[in-house]
C-alpha cells in the first residue's frame, strides 16, 4: 500500500487531554509546533472578544487605552514569571528577530576600530538565518565576527569559547536550543564563562526553540547570565504571529539604544526645557545623558531646538508597537500553557519526541539527527529517509493529513518533526507507519 494512496493511512490516534481545547484544528497531525504551534481555540475567542470590546469602546479613547496597558502589563508580568525577571525588563515586538535586530543595531558595534573583534557567535551557517544574518551585516561595518566550532550536534566546546574571549570582544551570541537538531546549549555553563572571563562582554540568547517548551528553571535569566533574550508567542507559547519578547536587563539596557524612536518611547522637556545651551537640566537628560541641542551662535533669534528624552525600559524599546490583538491572544495563550504547567509540557514533550527517536533509529536506512540524551534535546526530532529526499517525505505526509518541515544543518537538508503537548503517543506511531510504507 502506498503512502500516497489517501485510504493508506488514517490519522488516527489516541485522543489527547487537551483535543477539545484545539479541537477546530480538525484530524492533521500537526508537528512543525518549533516553526509556528497552533492556538487553543480560547486564544482565538479572545483576540475576537478584544476587538468587539476594543471598537465598542471606541478605539481611541480613555477606555480602549486603559484595556490595552491591562492586557500588556498581564503580559509582561506572565513572562517575568517564567523567565524569572522583572516586568518592566519584558519588551513586547512582533518576532524572535525583532529582537536580535534590537541588539545587532543598538550596541553600536562596528562605530570604530576597537570593536574589530566584536562578536563570537557559533556554527554560522549552520545558526538560524535570524541569528546569523544581522551579525553577518556586522561583519560588513568592521566588526570581526569569531565563530565557535561544533560538533554534529551542534554543540561547541566551552574550552574554545573561553579562549576566544578577550578584552575586544564585545558579545556572545548563542542560541539556548537549536532549530535543526533540538540541542539545547550549555548556555549556564557559557554565562558563567563570560562572566569569569570577559568583564563588559554582553550575552545575547535566541531563545525561540525553548521557552513554554523546556521546564521553566532552564529558562531563568539569572541562572543563563544573559544581558538579552528573544523568543516569540507563536511557537511553544501557541500565540498568535505578530507577537515576540524580549528580555532586556536593566543594566544593559542602559547601554542600548533603541532602533526605532516616537511617541511611545519618547518625550519633550516641557516646563524644563533646554535653554539651548545645555545648561536647561544641569546639561542631562532625564537618562542621565547630555543634552545635545543649541542655538545657532551667530543668531540670538533663532528658536530653541525642543528637547529629547526617552522613557524608561520597556517604553523606550516599543516604538510603534501596535499588535493589540495579539497581544490578547498572547495572554489567553500564556494563562492556558501555564494552566497546564509548563513542567508537566515539557514532560509530555520529552515522551512524544523520545518515542520518534527511539524508533526512528531501529528503521533501516534512517539517519537521526538529534543528541542521543533526552535531557540535552527539546522535542525536535530531525531525521533523513536514505534515497528518498527531505521534500518528497514532507510532500507525501502532507497527503496524509501530517505537517512536517524540511530544515538545514549547514548543507545538510533533512526532515523534521516537532510535536508538542497536544499532539499524543498514537498520532507518533501513525507517522511512523506512514514512514515504514515509503
Amino acid at each position: 500500500m502506498s503512502l500516497d494512496d489517501p485510504t493508506a493511512h488514517p490519522a488516527g490516534g489516541t485522543k489527547s487531554d487537551f483535543a477539545d481545547d484545539f479541537a477546530y484544528a480538525g484530524d492533521r497531525i500537526y508537528l512543525n509546533n518549533a516553526s509556528v504551534s497552533v492556538m487553543p481555540e480560547s486564544s482565538i475567542d479572545a483576540m475576537r472578544d478584544f476587538l468587539i470590546e476594543y471598537n465598542s469602546a471606541g478605539p481611541d479613547s480613555a477606555a480602549s487605552s486603559e484595556l490595552v496597558t491591562k492586557k500588556i502589563q498581564n503580559v509582561r508580568n506572565m513572562i517575568s514569571g517564567i523567565i524569572s525577571c522583572s516586568p518592566d525588563e519584558v519588551v513586547l515586538t512582533q518576532s524572535t528577530t525583532d529582537g536580535v535586530n534590537m541588539v545587532a543595531s543598538g550596541l553600536g558595534l562596528g562605530a570604530d576600530t576597537a570593536d574589530a573583534a566584536g562578536v563570537i557567535i557559533r556554527g554560522m551557517e549552520h545558526e538560524h538565518h535570524a541569528n546569523l544574518y544581522p551579525w553577518l551585516r556586522l561583519a560588513e561595518r568592521g566588526v570581526r565576527i569569531r565563530s565557535l566550532r561544533i560538533d554534529r550536534d551542534g554543540i561547541f566546546e566551552m574550552g574554545q569559547l573561553a579562549s576566544l574571549l578577550d578584552g575586544r570582544v564585545r558579545l556572545v551570541v548563542l542560541s539556548h536550543a537549536l532549530y535543526n537538531t533540538g540541542a539545547i546549549l550549555p548556555v549556564e555553563e557559557a554565562g558563567s564563562v563570560i562572566r569569569e572571563r570577559a568583564g563588559g562582554c554582553r550575552f545575547f540568547l535566541d531563545a525561540a526553540q525553548t521557552v513554554g517548551c523546556i521546564d521553566p528553571a532552564d529558562c531563568d535569566v539569572s541562572r543563563m547570565g544573559c544581558d538579552y533574550m528573544s523568543f516569540n508567542g507563536s511557537k511553544w507559547l501557541c500565540g498568535p504571529m505578530g507577537t515576540g519578547l524580549f528580555y532586556c536587563s536593566r543594566e544593559a539596557g542602559r547601554t542600548l539604544d533603541p532602533i526605532m524612536i516616537g511617541g511611545e518611547s519618547a518625550t519633550l522637556h516641557g516646563d524644563d526645557a533646554c535653554s539651548g545651551n545645555g545648561e536647561g537640566s544641569n546639561g542631562r537628560d532625564s537618562n542621565g545623558g547630555s543634552c545635545s541641542c543649541s542655538n545657532d551662535d551667530d543668531d540670538d533669534d533663532a528658536p530653541t531646538r525642543p528637547r529629547l528624552a526617552l522613557k524608561d525600559a520597556p517604553d523606550r524599546f516599543q516604538a510603534g508597537f501596535r499588535n493589540y490583538a495579539g497581544v490578547a491572544g498572547l495572554e489567553a495563550s500564556l494563562k492556558y500553557v501555564t494552566g497546564v504547567g509548563l513542567g508537566r509540557i515539557r514532560a509530555i514533550n520529552r515522551n512524544l519526541a523520545g518515542l520518534l527517536y527511539d524508533e526512528l533509529s531501529r528503521m533501516p536506512g534512517v539517519t537521526v539527527y538529534a543528541p542521543d540524551d533526552p535531557a540535552r534535546r527539546t522535542s525536535i526530532i530531525s531525521f533523513n529517509i536514505g534515497g528518498t529526499s527531505p521534500e518528497q517525505v514532507v510532500e507525501r505526509l502532507v497527503r496524509r493529513g501530517m505537517i512536517l518541515a524540511v530544515r538545514e544543518q549547514g548543507n545538510l537538508e533533512h526532515v523534521r518533526a516537532s510535536p508538542h503537548f497536544f499532539n499524543t503517543e498514537g498520532e507518533m506511531h501513525a507517522l511512523l507507519d506512514a514512514l515504514k510504507r515509503l
